[in-house]
């Protein structure tokens, strides 16, 4: 398998407000929060954000493991004929993994 196309890492807040509450006593970060992550760095690429325009679109989602608080995420991004997959990796352990694509696809 080729390396990715970039690389960025991200940390989780230990006090993120969505802690409070998903989940009291097992606080998970909500996936919806997830994907904006991966937008977010897919977007603060130029060529990437060039590519996805202005309105992307989810393709597919696998949420695969929970991303708790303090998690250290490493989302990785390649652009592809399809459009960009993503894959979100918690460690050794992939997180969620996807596929972002230009609107009307």
């Amino acid at each position: 398998m080729a390396e990715p196309n970039l690389r960025v890492t991200r940390h989780i807040a230990v006090d993120h407000p969505a802690f409070a509450g998903h989940f009291p006593g097992q606080p998970l970060l909500p996936g919806v929060l997830l994907l904006a992550e991966v937008l977010e760095a897919a977007l603060a690429v130029p060529a990437l954000a060039a590519r996805l325009g202005p309105q992307p679109t989810l393709g597919a989602a696998k949420f695969l493991a929970p991303v708790g608080p303090g998690s250290t995420l490493v989302i990785t991004l390649d652009d592809t004929p399809r459009g960009v997959r993503f894959g979100v990796h918690r460690g050794d352990v992939l997180a969620a993994s996807g596929l972002l694509q230009p609107c009307g696809r």
